[in-house]
């Protein structure tokens, strides 16, 4: 239960930091909008990473 718990606060803090970057960023008034382009940021870095590490994994 405690791994739940723990689980639940880590998403909850990654949610929360991610709106505060986006309206630091973006600015309260054009939130949805920001909220769609970092998340295509996010998306990308996170997809990118993901094939250097499969690249890596391969030439070993």
């Amino acid at each position: 239960m405690a791994l739940l718990r723990g689980l639940f606060w880590f998403a909850l803090f990654i949610v929360f930091t991610f709106c505060f970057v986006v309206l630091f960023e973006y600015g309260p008034r054009d939130f949805a909008n920001g909220v769609r382009k970092e998340y295509v940021r996010v998306k990308s870095f996170v997809v990118k990473q993901t094939e250097e590490i499969g690249k890596t994994k391969k030439s070993h």
